[in-house]
């Protein structure tokens, strides 16, 4: 639920990002139109991108738990750090399904292929002479070196803004609303904060041959300059501030209506 209507409702603005960042600029890889090419794929990988993390986050999180609790006396370091490699864990859990759609989607976006579909079989028919699994998960490494300093970021942040707000109103648990508002401010700064990682991931997913990270950034900074990696800071900001409310609003409503309609079934269940 977290994942597909997060892509759904923001897909334009991701979309915009993209062409920014890719060599030319927005106007050369399609302009404004066409801002919903490449949506198949990123809906068919939303769902279970967002559960293979949050699967992962959260039963990283109970088994770090007492172990980081038990040997860092500092009770703010050790849930800090939970939260951080419980991120990890998640997010290299959601890379397996996200790159090759990223991939997909990002060439469609600008317009290097016509649809999803098309942009599918380039890569399982080799047509660029990448080889199958090179050209799926092409950019892992810098997705992977994008993803983790973001949510180390972006998910202590939120951890910790949604517990100082739980002590402000002297409750255990805060709304999915405020925890929605927790995310949008969390999300955001982790964003702006990554945006030239996303930058060469972006240029990187989108070449025609190989080339490593080390080599896209020399080249971006040869050719473009320094401001060339914050190019589509703003939208990517703007996109990751306001989908992190709904990513995490929603995942938090989800989990309140789960647990209640779990606690109604065992309450029906017991015997009179």
């Amino acid at each position: 639920m977290a994942g597909t209507s997060t892509d759904l409702f923001f897909f334009p603005i991701d979309t915009l990002k993209t062409r920014l960042q890719a060599k030319g600029g927005f106007f050369a890889n399609g302009g404004w139109h066409g801002m919903y090419r490449g949506l198949g794929s990123a809906v068919v990988a939303s769902a279970p991108g967002a559960s293979l993390f949050f699967l992962s986050y959260e039963s990283s999180k109970k088994y770090l738990t007492p172990i980081m609790t038990s040997k860092i006396e500092n009770e703010t370091l050790a849930h800090g750090l939970v939260h951080m490699l419980a991120a990890s864990v998640g997010e290299v859990a959601a890379c397996s399904v996200r790159v090759p759609a990223e991939v997909v989607k990002q060439r469609v976006q600008t317009s290097q292929e016509a649809t999803s579909l098309q942009a599918l079989k380039s890569i399982l028919t080799n047509k660029y002479g990448e080889g199958i699994w090179r050209g799926l998960y092409r950019g892992w490494g810098t997705t992977i070196m994008r993803e983790i300093p973001f949510t180390m970021l972006q998910f202590p942040l939120y951890e910790y803004l949604k517990h100082q707000r739980a002590l402000s109103l002297g409750v255990d648990k805060i709304s999915p609303g405020e925890g929605a508002v927790c995310g949008s401010i969390a999300g955001g700064f982790a964003a702006a904060l990554t945006t030239p990682l996303d930058v060469i991931k972006t240029r990187l997913m989108l070449r025609k041959s190989r080339a490593s990270a080390l080599q896209v950034a020399k080249q971006l900074l040869k050719d473009e300059g320094y401001s060339a990696f914050f190019k589509g800071i703003g939208p990517r900001t703007m996109w990751i501030s306001a989908g992190g409310a709904i990513f995490l609003g929603v995942y938090e409503a989800a989990k309140d209506t789960t647990s209640w309609l779990l606690a109604s079934q065992a309450s029906n269940a017991e015997p009179l």
